[in-house]
């Protein structure tokens, strides 16, 4: 039977989990058996660079962070080696940064992960990794926003710019007939 203070130290541990979860808008929970310390060591930086918290956790811990939440269901992936990579501001980041790892490393793999605190599937989670970046996103949405105003202002130029020609066009029509009518005035008394 485990000390009075190997039990509290646990609850502190599972306690923490439980915050980083009831913090985090997304999750990945991911199976990093195999991985060198070299390609461990990059990907950590990586996901700390985008703001994704990322820690090796013991099953038993986690399953009892997660035992009576909505995450509950993902007990059922916790087996052989965990890490849990949480972010606290981004949805993307953490499924993007961890899949294009696991394409490229066949020893680490996707169990499962979470959405604004709801489980959701692996095609889920490989469909958010092939979203663009946050970043990406919204330039796409600024440039849709820009793009009716760009149109109307090129389109109120070219009205503009046609209203000036046709004003630039208009006088030089009306002194072309007065210049004709004067050559023909002086040629009727002529022929008189």
């Amino acid at each position: 039977m485990p000390s009075a203070k190997v039990l509290e130290q646990k609850k502190q541990l599972v306690a923490e989990i439980s915050e980083k979860l009831n913090n985090a808008v997304a999750g990945v929970i991911v199976d990093y058996k195999g991985t060198s310390v070299a390609d461990d060591t990059v990907l950590r930086a990586n996901l700390r660079k985008a703001g994704v918290d990322y820690t090796v956790v013991k099953n038993t811990l986690l399953s009892l962070a997660i035992k009576g939440t909505d995450l509950e269901e993902l007990t059922s992936v916790l087996e052989g080696t965990t890490a849990l990579a949480v972010s606290n501001e981004d949805s993307v980041v953490s499924a993007k940064i961890l899949s294009e790892f696991a394409d490229k490393h066949e020893n680490f793999s996707i169990k499962g992960g979470f959405l604004d605190g709801k489980v959701i599937s692996l095609e889920t989670i490989d469909s958010l990794a092939k979203l663009p970046s946050r970043e990406v996103l919204l330039a796409t949405v600024a440039a849709a926003f820009q793009a009716p105003m760009a149109s109307f202002a090129r389109a109120v130029k070219a009205v503009a710019e046609k209203d000036g020609d046709t004003a630039a066009e208009a006088p030089a029509e009306e002194a072309a007939p007065a210049a004709e009518e004067t050559p023909a005035a002086e040629e009727t008394p002529a022929a008189e």
